[in-house]
């Protein structure tokens, strides 16, 4: 390269395309990717951003269009062969084997073998020096089916990291992370852009694309709107540029519930599985919010209270005097339901249609002698699809087949078709864009207005303060702080979230 010229990008696509069925993810997008830079995708879901990320990291192949790798024509099959030229994936949903240790799961593939042997001793050395290198406190020795979805997540950018890769795809990687891990990963990030390596970082949060990425593509509708860097852009700016118009305000107004508000929900000194006396009260119309940092016990008692984990001690009981916490069909039948944190994992079943996802809990009121009538099966269904405007080429294709918003919707319209009373989401909007998480929150804001008690648990401390009308704090499975109105701030959040845990006193 002669002096002066602009140094040729590390990765370009051309013209790259990639439909499925009827629906275009992608139309002819071309992009430039410099090396050592952090390259941000951003766009609604559907936007293409994952398609994208998967065809340049080899999970899939292109319908028209080329991928050049340092100016050179590659055609990944595999991500094992983009592996092979150093391209590695984080994916958005964590891909890790349940039976293996957290050790194997990051080393699978690398393990140093002698005679058709793992030497485990030597494994364990190469995964501690890794995690240490990279600053993430995860035991390698545990079986990674005891790991919740953050610690997941480590695992797979702890993989990525053990392949030595020039060019990392980042798929909402801090999407399951706390505060402090957000900002552990933004370090290594930085750290690995400055030594070289190339990242595409696809993202919904905006603030972290603008203080992270050096660079930003937006997307909408599988086009490509606009590449500038992120020094000239702003988050208005990239959500007109995302929506095609501008997005006024991210939260709806609040309207709390009246101060008569009947109880529907008494939570009194609950024990279980990470859950150490809980107490609370949840009252019709009202938003309750559920914040700590991530092992706060947060998902534990929702769990607990919806009985997916067993009550040890203590109650949830409620205004009928009914108990939950005796099974998940129970809590159903009594009009409570669950929006699980991982949606692949707990929520739906990839394999089976949309129609059959969102029917799943009410099979029983849509057949006749064990026998399902698909005909009103699929009618019910497409009300509370339409309603929760759930978008896809046909309802009868796989759920896998939508974009994660999607099928985050997908859980909402299966949850309306049980016709709660009480709702409790967790992380409802995690893997959400801007503008669907927009619609989410109309969408639980409307639910409460109808009297509809809800709780919600939010890593984002922005989804707490905006939407919550009371904001209980966690803490090791305590409640330690209850905060409502103008207390509702971050400060007092993370206050009581960090607290010396010796001063820690439960609260009512």
């Amino acid at each position: 390269m002669a002096v002066g010229e602009p140094e040729a990008p590390y990765l370009e696509l051309l013209d790259v395309s990639k439909h499925f069925g009827g629906v275009q993810a992608l139309d002819n997008v071309s992009l430039e990717v410099r090396r050592g830079s952090v390259h941000a995708i951003v766009g609604e879901n559907g936007a293409g951003k994952s398609t994208l990320g998967k065809i340049v990291a080899g999970a899939l192949i292109p319908d028209a269009g080329r991928v050049l790798l340092e100016q050179e024509p590659v055609a990944f099959g595999s991500p094992r062969e983009a592996l092979e030229h150093r391209v590695a994936a984080i994916a958005q949903e964590p891909n890790v084997v349940p039976q293996l240790s957290v050790a194997e799961n990051v080393l699978l593939g690398m393990e140093p073998v002698r005679a058709g042997f793992i030497r485990s001793r030597r494994l364990k050395r190469r995964y501690a020096e890794l995690a240490r290198t990279a600053g993430f406190d995860l035991r390698g020795d545990i079986t990674a089916d005891r790991l919740g979805t953050a610690e997941q997540q480590k695992v797979e950018i702890l993989r990525a990291l053990s392949r030595d890769a020039q060019l990392i795809v980042m798929d909402e990687p801090t999407a399951s992370l706390d505060a402090r891990e957000t900002s552990q990963l933004h370090d290594i990030v930085r750290a690995l852009a400055a030594s070289g390596t190339t990242i595409i970082f696809i993202s919904h949060f905006l603030k972290e694309v603008l203080g992270l990425a050096d660079t930003v593509t937006v997307l909408r509708d599988g086009r490509l709107v606009k590449t500038a860097p992120t020094s000239s852009e702003s988050e208005p700016s990239l959500i007109e540029a995302m929506l095609g118009q501008p997005l006024t305000s991210t939260f709806p107004p609040k309207s709390p519930p009246p101060a008569d508000a009947p109880v529907v929900l008494s939570v009194r000194d609950l024990h279980g599985p990470g859950v150490s006396g809980a107490s609370f009260e949840l009252r019709a119309g009202e938003i309750l919010g559920l914040a700590g940092l991530v092992g706060a016990g947060r998902t534990e008692l929702a769990r607990t209270i919806f009985g997916a984990e067993p009550v040890e001690a203590g109650d949830a009981v409620l205004a009928t005097g009914r108990p939950l916490g005796l099974n998940p069909r129970r809590s159903l039948d009594d009009g409570v339901a669950l929006i699980p944190e991982s949606r692949k994992d707990e929520g739906l079943i990839f394999g089976r249609s949309t129609i059959e996802n969102s029917t799943l809990p009410r099979l029983g009121r849509l057949s006749v002698l064990g026998i399902v009538r698909r005909r009103a099966e699929r009618k019910a269904a497409r009300e509370v699809l339409e309603r929760c405007d759930v978008r896809g080429a046909s309802f009868g294709a796989p759920v896998e087949t939508l974009s994660g918003g999607n099928q985050q919707k997908v859980l909402f319209a299966r949850m309306l078709l049980c016709e709660p009373g009480i709702v409790i989401a967790d992380e409802p909007t995690r893997g959400v864009d801007i503008g669907a998480k927009r619609s989410i929150y109309d969408f639980l804001v409307e639910l409460a207005s109808q009297g509809v008690g809800i709780v919600i648990i939010c890593s984002e401390l922005e989804e707490a303060i905006g939407l919550a009308h009371r904001v209980l704090v966690m803490r090791r499975g305590r409640i330690v702080d209850e905060l409502e109105g103008d207390e509702i701030t971050e400060s007092r959040i993370l206050a009581a979230a960090f607290a010396d845990q010796s001063a820690e006193t439960p609260a009512a």
